[in-house]
């Protein structure tokens, strides 16, 4: 039914009705002696055509609750009626139970096509004509294979209805995501390029006043200052490398932890010493691109922040998961003392980015702090 609007079915399924109950009418006439069609029996058939027409005035409206299923009803007595007639209007009341059925098959269960099915197959076995033999065989193997399409519909609409809410909370979790790394960003930049421009800025008004008293040490602010831009543009280029997208390629997680490495040292002169597990890794992929932009953000973070001159990182597999480590002789924090990730978020320490990765995680942190001596980050990422 993907082919029509969804709520042109409704109204489709209403005119149907019309045509077969004019059909029957009319069939009773030309097929049924007098004395097969009486007045009672003529009045029926009449109210049903009433009932038609009025319904698909109103055809706009769904097949739902109680007028939905007194509408099944009172179609399903008039196949009985129909077929109590004999075998001269047989085919009629075989067209209208198919009819019934994919009323039933579309807008209704599988419990309303089973009761409608073993209804007409009892009242078809009941009747006293031998000729209806035929019509008892359409109603039990049309009636089977109806109720098998709708069982297939209610498992289809149930797997669809998973997939929506699914789709829903991926889009959720992705939002989600998405809040989450403007907020890095953000931090990451506050903290990092814009305090630089912000230095910048104030220098340049300081050499503005001293080149009016003093040309001579107003150069060599001037070439200070330089020198700071400089090392603004090394800054800069390190934290929009932290932004590129984290790509693991045929060679594996460890492989393209040693090139962020290489790069890594490449741009800001630290030297880096990297080990490596020999053992397969075995992290999903969202998992292996969450530890590949934490271990990006903690030797930025030693970069920017550590004024460290040698930083070691290591990466062994064990039985407990994945341990990552990454040491470095920078200054440390300006707190002293080795903390969990839970001390970390009690007590509002340490970098927020490292915390929201090790969540996302469900790993274990844990920082040592030596001011003046250096930092310790150890992260291990349980089996999964």
């Amino acid at each position: 039914m993907t082919f029509l609007p969804e709520a042109m079915w409704p109204k489709i399924f209403a005119w149907m009705r019309v045509a077969l109950a004019v059909a029957a009418i009319a069939l009773s006439y030309l097929y049924l002696p007098p004395h097969d069609r009486p007045v009672l029996y003529q009045a029926v058939l009449g109210l049903y055509l009433v009932y038609s027409i009025f319904a698909a005035a109103l055809s706009g409206r769904p097949h739902l609750g109680m007028l939905g299923m007194l509408a099944l009803f009172g179609d399903a007595v008039y196949f009985l009626i129909l077929a109590s007639r004999g075998p001269d209007v047989a085919w009629v009341a075989s067209a209208f139970f198919l009819y019934a059925l994919t009323e039933a098959v579309a807008f209704y269960s599988a419990i309303e096509v089973a009761l409608i099915t073993v209804v007409a197959a009892i009242f078809c076995a009941a009747l006293q004509f031998s000729d209806m033999s035929a019509l008892e065989s359409t109603v039990l193997v049309s009636g089977a294979l109806a109720c098998g399409c709708a069982l297939n519909k209610r498992k289809q609409a149930d797997e669809i209805e998973r997939l929506k809410e699914s789709l829903a909370e991926t889009k959720r979790a992705a939002d989600k995501a998405v809040d989450t790394e403007r907020q890095r960003i953000a931090s990451d930049f506050h903290d990092g390029p814009l305090q630089s421009f912000i230095s910048l800025q104030m220098r340049l008004e300081i050499l503005r006043k001293l080149l009016t008293r003093d040309g001579a040490a107003g150069m060599e602010d001037l070439r200070q200052l330089q020198t700071l831009a400089q090392g603004q543009i090394g800054d800069l280029r390190a934290f929009l490398h932290s932004m590129r997208p984290v790509g693991v390629d045929g060679a594996g997680m460890v492989e393209t932890v040693r090139r962020t490495t290489e790069s890594f040292q490449k741009e800001t002169g630290i030297d880096v010493t990297f080990i490596a597990t020999n053992a397969p890794v075995g992290l999903p992929q969202e998992a292996t691109l969450e530890v590949l932009q934490l271990i990006r953000e903690a030797l930025h973070n030693v970069h920017k922040h550590a004024g460290a001159t040698r930083v070691a990182v290591a990466m062994e597999k064990t039985h407990l998961g994945l341990e990552i480590s990454i040491d470095d002789n920078g200054k440390g924090f300006n707190f002293a003392g080795s903390y969990s990730l839970e001390d970390l978020e009690l007590l509002h320490l340490g970098p927020e980015s490292l915390k929201r990765r090790a969540r996302s995680l469900n790993a274990d942190l844990a920082l040592e702090s030596r001011p003046g001596r250096g930092t310790s980050l150890k992260v291990r990422i349980p089996p999964q």
